[in-house]
Protein backbone atom coordinates (compact mmCIF):
# COMPACT_ATOMS: atom_id res chain seq x y z
CA UNK A 1 0.00 0.00 0.00
CA UNK A 2 1.00 3.57 -1.01
CA UNK A 3 2.28 5.13 2.17
CA UNK A 4 3.32 8.66 3.03
CA UNK A 5 4.52 8.76 6.05
CA UNK A 6 6.88 11.54 7.63
CA UNK A 7 5.16 13.65 4.48
CA UNK A 8 3.05 16.85 5.12
CA UNK A 9 0.47 17.50 2.63
CA UNK A 10 -1.72 20.74 2.65
CA UNK A 11 -5.10 20.72 0.93
CA UNK A 12 -7.02 23.46 -0.11
CA UNK A 13 -10.72 23.29 0.04
CA UNK A 14 -10.62 20.32 2.44
CA UNK A 15 -14.35 20.73 3.73
CA UNK A 16 -15.92 18.21 1.74
CA UNK A 17 -16.36 16.45 -1.83
CA UNK A 18 -13.13 15.81 -3.00
CA UNK A 19 -10.51 17.67 -0.95
CA UNK A 20 -11.85 16.08 2.38
CA UNK A 21 -11.38 12.88 0.22
CA UNK A 22 -7.81 13.39 -0.26
CA UNK A 23 -7.36 14.51 3.28
CA UNK A 24 -8.53 11.49 4.74
CA UNK A 25 -6.83 8.74 2.24
CA UNK A 26 -3.93 11.07 3.13
CA UNK A 27 -4.02 11.07 6.16
CA UNK A 28 -4.78 7.10 6.60
CA UNK A 29 -1.55 6.44 4.68
CA UNK A 30 0.62 8.36 7.52
CA UNK A 31 0.90 11.97 6.34
CA UNK A 32 0.08 14.83 8.57
CA UNK A 33 -2.72 16.93 6.74
CA UNK A 34 -3.22 20.85 6.80
CA UNK A 35 -6.83 21.65 5.57
CA UNK A 36 -8.11 25.15 4.58
CA UNK A 37 -11.26 26.49 3.84
CA UNK A 38 -13.24 29.75 3.85
CA UNK A 39 -16.01 28.51 6.61
CA UNK A 40 -14.30 26.92 9.86
CA UNK A 41 -17.38 23.99 10.47
CA UNK A 42 -16.53 21.71 7.18
CA UNK A 43 -12.55 21.68 7.67
CA UNK A 44 -12.94 21.47 11.35
CA UNK A 45 -14.98 18.04 10.44
CA UNK A 46 -12.74 17.16 7.90
CA UNK A 47 -9.86 17.37 11.09
CA UNK A 48 -11.94 15.47 13.59
CA UNK A 49 -12.67 12.91 11.20
CA UNK A 50 -8.87 12.34 11.09
CA UNK A 51 -8.27 12.33 14.36
CA UNK A 52 -10.92 10.31 15.18
CA UNK A 53 -8.56 7.95 12.97
CA UNK A 54 -5.92 7.97 14.35
CA UNK A 55 -4.53 10.65 12.57
CA UNK A 56 -3.26 14.14 12.67
CA UNK A 57 -4.46 17.38 11.14
CA UNK A 58 -4.77 21.03 11.08
CA UNK A 59 -7.50 23.24 10.08
CA UNK A 60 -7.37 26.89 9.04
CA UNK A 61 -9.93 29.05 7.54
CA UNK A 62 -8.31 31.05 4.95
CA UNK A 63 -9.87 32.11 1.83
CA UNK A 64 -7.16 31.31 -0.94
CA UNK A 65 -7.84 35.05 -2.49
CA UNK A 66 -6.15 36.49 -0.29
CA UNK A 67 -2.41 35.93 -0.43
CA UNK A 68 -1.55 37.10 3.06
CA UNK A 69 -4.33 34.77 4.66
CA UNK A 70 -2.52 31.52 2.11
CA UNK A 71 0.47 32.76 3.51
CA UNK A 72 -0.69 32.70 7.29
CA UNK A 73 -2.03 29.39 6.49
CA UNK A 74 1.18 27.83 5.48
CA UNK A 75 3.10 29.34 8.39
CA UNK A 76 0.69 27.98 10.60
CA UNK A 77 1.13 24.64 8.99
CA UNK A 78 4.71 24.85 8.88
CA UNK A 79 5.20 25.53 12.50
CA UNK A 80 2.95 23.12 13.50
CA UNK A 81 4.02 20.14 11.12
CA UNK A 82 6.82 21.47 9.33
CA UNK A 83 7.03 22.50 5.79
CA UNK A 84 4.63 20.65 3.55
CA UNK A 85 6.07 18.53 0.98
CA UNK A 86 2.80 17.74 -0.52
CA UNK A 87 0.17 19.57 -2.09
CA UNK A 88 -3.44 19.42 -3.56
CA UNK A 89 -4.66 22.59 -5.18
CA UNK A 90 -8.23 21.61 -4.83
CA UNK A 91 -10.37 25.41 -4.00
CA UNK A 92 -12.95 26.08 -6.78
CA UNK A 93 -15.72 28.16 -7.41
CA UNK A 94 -18.33 28.06 -10.89
CA UNK A 95 -21.57 28.87 -11.75
CA UNK A 96 -23.47 28.89 -14.94
CA UNK A 97 -23.99 31.78 -17.18
CA UNK A 98 -23.68 32.75 -20.69
CA UNK A 99 -20.51 34.88 -20.74
CA UNK A 100 -22.41 37.77 -22.89
CA UNK A 101 -24.31 37.97 -19.62
CA UNK A 102 -21.73 37.86 -17.14
CA UNK A 103 -20.70 40.51 -15.06
CA UNK A 104 -16.60 41.63 -14.27
CA UNK A 105 -17.92 40.60 -10.53
CA UNK A 106 -18.93 37.54 -11.70
CA UNK A 107 -15.44 36.81 -13.61
CA UNK A 108 -13.52 37.87 -11.29
CA UNK A 109 -14.93 36.24 -8.66
CA UNK A 110 -14.38 32.61 -10.79
CA UNK A 111 -10.38 33.96 -11.81
CA UNK A 112 -9.42 34.79 -8.42
CA UNK A 113 -10.46 31.70 -6.76
CA UNK A 114 -9.27 29.11 -9.35
CA UNK A 115 -6.57 30.90 -10.81
CA UNK A 116 -5.16 33.32 -8.34
CA UNK A 117 -5.90 31.02 -5.73
CA UNK A 118 -3.97 28.14 -7.44
CA UNK A 119 -0.69 30.13 -7.88
CA UNK A 120 -0.71 31.75 -4.59
CA UNK A 121 -0.89 28.52 -2.48
CA UNK A 122 1.89 27.03 -4.69
CA UNK A 123 3.94 29.55 -4.63
CA UNK A 124 3.83 30.01 -0.61
CA UNK A 125 4.26 25.97 -0.73
CA UNK A 126 7.48 26.01 -3.01
CA UNK A 127 9.25 29.03 -0.88
CA UNK A 128 8.82 26.97 2.62
CA UNK A 129 9.28 24.08 0.68
CA UNK A 130 12.74 25.57 -0.42
CA UNK A 131 13.30 27.48 2.93
CA UNK A 132 12.96 23.79 4.52
CA UNK A 133 15.41 21.97 2.55
CA UNK A 134 13.20 19.65 0.90
CA UNK A 135 14.34 17.73 -2.38
CA UNK A 136 11.06 15.92 -3.31
CA UNK A 137 7.66 17.20 -3.58
CA UNK A 138 4.79 17.03 -5.28
CA UNK A 139 1.93 19.36 -6.29
CA UNK A 140 -1.77 17.67 -7.76
CA UNK A 141 -4.37 21.19 -8.97
CA UNK A 142 -7.92 20.05 -9.76
CA UNK A 143 -9.12 21.42 -13.45
CA UNK A 144 -11.58 19.94 -15.83
CA UNK A 145 -11.50 18.87 -19.53
CA UNK A 146 -13.56 21.93 -20.65
CA UNK A 147 -9.98 23.54 -19.80
CA UNK A 148 -9.02 22.50 -23.63
CA UNK A 149 -12.40 21.87 -24.60
CA UNK A 150 -14.61 24.77 -24.15
CA UNK A 151 -17.56 24.52 -22.22
CA UNK A 152 -20.96 26.37 -22.97
CA UNK A 153 -21.73 28.98 -19.66
CA UNK A 154 -18.59 28.32 -17.96
CA UNK A 155 -16.05 31.21 -19.85
CA UNK A 156 -15.20 32.26 -16.66
CA UNK A 157 -14.14 28.63 -15.03
CA UNK A 158 -12.45 27.10 -18.36
CA UNK A 159 -10.36 30.20 -18.60
CA UNK A 160 -9.19 30.04 -15.50
CA UNK A 161 -9.02 26.05 -15.33
CA UNK A 162 -6.58 26.09 -18.72
CA UNK A 163 -4.38 28.74 -17.13
CA UNK A 164 -3.68 26.03 -14.22
CA UNK A 165 -3.44 23.76 -16.52
CA UNK A 166 -0.28 25.41 -18.52
CA UNK A 167 0.47 26.91 -14.66
CA UNK A 168 1.20 23.60 -13.40
CA UNK A 169 3.10 22.97 -16.80
CA UNK A 170 5.20 25.73 -16.38
CA UNK A 171 6.51 25.38 -12.88
CA UNK A 172 6.84 22.05 -13.71
CA UNK A 173 10.33 22.71 -15.83
CA UNK A 174 10.80 26.11 -13.56
CA UNK A 175 10.81 23.97 -10.40
CA UNK A 176 12.34 20.66 -11.34
CA UNK A 177 15.83 21.85 -10.05
CA UNK A 178 13.66 21.51 -6.46
CA UNK A 179 12.79 18.24 -7.00
CA UNK A 180 8.71 19.71 -7.05
CA UNK A 181 6.59 17.68 -9.65
CA UNK A 182 3.49 19.45 -10.61
CA UNK A 183 0.83 17.56 -12.66
CA UNK A 184 -2.95 17.96 -13.08
CA UNK A 185 -5.76 15.61 -12.88
CA UNK A 186 -8.57 16.64 -14.55
CA UNK A 187 -12.32 14.80 -13.58
CA UNK A 188 -14.99 14.42 -15.43
CA UNK A 189 -18.96 14.21 -13.84
CA UNK A 190 -18.17 12.80 -10.12
CA UNK A 191 -20.88 11.37 -8.03
CA UNK A 192 -20.33 13.28 -4.48
CA UNK A 193 -23.31 14.50 -2.71
CA UNK A 194 -22.86 17.98 -3.53
CA UNK A 195 -22.70 17.41 -7.70
CA UNK A 196 -25.84 15.25 -7.29
CA UNK A 197 -27.78 17.73 -5.93
CA UNK A 198 -26.73 20.73 -7.48
CA UNK A 199 -25.71 18.96 -11.25
CA UNK A 200 -27.91 15.71 -11.54
CA UNK A 201 -30.54 15.73 -8.99
CA UNK A 202 -33.17 13.91 -11.45
CA UNK A 203 -32.70 10.49 -13.44
CA UNK A 204 -33.31 12.34 -16.83
CA UNK A 205 -30.31 14.56 -16.22
CA UNK A 206 -27.87 11.68 -15.22
CA UNK A 207 -28.94 9.96 -17.85
CA UNK A 208 -28.36 12.74 -20.58
CA UNK A 209 -25.17 13.02 -19.04
CA UNK A 210 -24.05 9.26 -18.50
CA UNK A 211 -25.12 8.76 -22.35
CA UNK A 212 -22.23 11.16 -23.45
CA UNK A 213 -19.45 8.77 -21.49
CA UNK A 214 -18.06 5.92 -23.19
CA UNK A 215 -17.33 4.43 -19.71
CA UNK A 216 -21.66 4.83 -18.71
CA UNK A 217 -21.09 5.80 -15.67
CA UNK A 218 -20.19 8.37 -13.14
CA UNK A 219 -16.77 8.78 -11.57
CA UNK A 220 -16.80 8.10 -7.54
CA UNK A 221 -14.33 9.93 -5.28
CA UNK A 222 -12.02 6.64 -5.11
CA UNK A 223 -11.39 6.95 -9.08
CA UNK A 224 -10.01 10.85 -8.12
CA UNK A 225 -8.66 9.48 -4.99
CA UNK A 226 -6.57 6.53 -6.47
CA UNK A 227 -5.75 9.50 -9.58
CA UNK A 228 -4.35 12.10 -7.12
CA UNK A 229 -2.62 9.55 -4.81
CA UNK A 230 -0.73 8.08 -7.28
CA UNK A 231 0.41 11.50 -8.76
CA UNK A 232 1.52 12.58 -5.14
CA UNK A 233 3.73 9.47 -4.53
CA UNK A 234 7.09 8.63 -5.87
CA UNK A 235 5.64 6.28 -7.93
CA UNK A 236 4.85 8.46 -10.38
CA UNK A 237 8.28 9.92 -9.64
CA UNK A 238 9.32 11.05 -13.45
CA UNK A 239 5.88 12.17 -14.50
CA UNK A 240 5.58 16.12 -14.11
CA UNK A 241 3.78 19.22 -16.13
CA UNK A 242 1.07 16.21 -16.90
CA UNK A 243 -2.98 16.56 -16.96
CA UNK A 244 -4.31 13.04 -15.87
CA UNK A 245 -7.89 12.87 -16.93
CA UNK A 246 -10.57 11.27 -15.50
CA UNK A 247 -14.05 11.28 -17.46
CA UNK A 248 -14.90 7.32 -18.76
CA UNK A 249 -13.11 8.88 -22.19
CA UNK A 250 -16.70 11.65 -22.07
CA UNK A 251 -13.92 14.18 -23.53
CA UNK A 252 -12.88 12.80 -26.55
CA UNK A 253 -14.38 13.64 -29.97
CA UNK A 254 -17.52 11.59 -31.05
CA UNK A 255 -16.02 12.18 -35.14
CA UNK A 256 -18.38 13.05 -38.41
CA UNK A 257 -19.44 9.34 -38.78
CA UNK A 258 -19.90 8.44 -34.66
CA UNK A 259 -23.01 6.41 -35.11
CA UNK A 260 -22.51 3.94 -32.12
CA UNK A 261 -21.78 1.15 -34.02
Amino acid sequence: MTRFDGRVAAISGGGGGMGRAFALDLAARGARVAVCGRRPEPIAETVAMIEHAGGEALAVTCDVRDPAQVDAWFDTTTERFGAPDLLVNNAAGNFICPAIEMSPNGWNAVINIVLNGTFYCTRAFAQRYRDAGHTRGSVVSVIATYAWTGNTGTAHSAAAKAGVQNLMMTLAVEWAPLGIRLNSIAPGPIETPGATAHLFPTEEIRKAITDQIPAGRFGTLDDVVNAARFLLSDESGYVTGSTLTLDGGGWLPKGMFALGV
